[in-house]
């Protein structure tokens, strides 16, 4: 591979890490106000978005983006939101 192949297949990789990274406080924040609305769900639902929520927090402060993006949604889908 050529050097100008390799320079742009790093910065596409830290490109995409950095978008993943940004999108995560997003997702926190759209769960955070879903949750400030007493969605109607039962107490086990409620703990598993909860979970879900620390979990991609965490996985976000970790640097590893993409596993907080996916957990996220899980939370998110389980709101509806």
């Amino acid at each position: 591979m050529s050097a100008i192949k390799t320079l742009t297949a790093i910065a596409a990789l830290l490109v995409g890490g950095a978008a993943f990274a940004f999108h995560c406080p997003a997702d926190m924040k759209k769960i955070d106000e879903a949750l400030a609305k007493s969605p109607k769900m039962s107490n086990e639902q409620m703990a598993e978005v909860k979970k879900l929520r620390a979990e991609g927090e965490a996985q976000h402060k970790a640097g590893k983006h993409q596993e907080a993006v996916d957990t996220l949604a899980k939370a998110m889908k389980m709101l509806g939101a």
